[in-house]
């Protein structure tokens, strides 16, 4: 078995898009097999932070890369106060991103949504990344996220919860 506990956090950041009911965006990877736990799970947007890229630059692209929502159609909020760490599971461990990082080291960003929901294009990016899309309150997102990432959310809900 290999010690991963050496490898650094890959750089990332996420995006918790919110409509003006107050619900959250959130996609189903097209990656993932439908019918199993992974493929079943639910996400908001999120990716890594290219070199020299800066948190907002970051946000806004892979949103834009994800769900076709330009900054035109969006006001950003506010940014959680720390970084979230996650630890990718064993299984996952050493295969993702070329196996050289042990997880994602998360800053998150709150956006209002100004936009229809006909604005929003999954296949705005070669390849996409959703297969499915839909909006749900604040509180499932736990829930939906694979487990390796239900900390992570948790953390997001409760620091942006009064701002949603």
């Amino acid at each position: 078995m290999n010690d991963f506990t050496a490898l650094p956090y890959r750089p990332c950041v996420g995006v918790m898009l919110v409509n003006s009911a107050g619900l959250v965006f959130v996609g189903k990877r097209i990656d993932t097999r439908p019918g199993t736990t992974e493929g079943d799970a639910w996400q908001m947007p999120q990716g890594g932070i290219d070199e020299g890229e800066d948190l907002r630059s970051a946000a806004l692209r892979e949103l834009h890369e994800e769900t076709g929502v330009t900054e035109t159609m969006v006001t950003l909020i506010a940014q959680t106060r720390e970084e979230l760490l996650y630890d990718l599971p064993d299984e996952l461990m050493g295969k993702l991103w070329g196996g050289r990082y042990r997880g994602q080291r998360q800053h998150w960003v709150l956006a209002r949504f100004t936009g229809k929901d006909a604005d929003i294009n999954l296949e705005a990016h070669d390849p996409p990344e959703f297969r499915e899309w839909k909006w749900v309150a604040a509180d499932q997102l736990p829930e939906l996220i694979v487990p390796f990432k239900k900390r992570v959310y948790r953390a997001v809900v409760e620091e942006f919860r009064e701002l949603i």
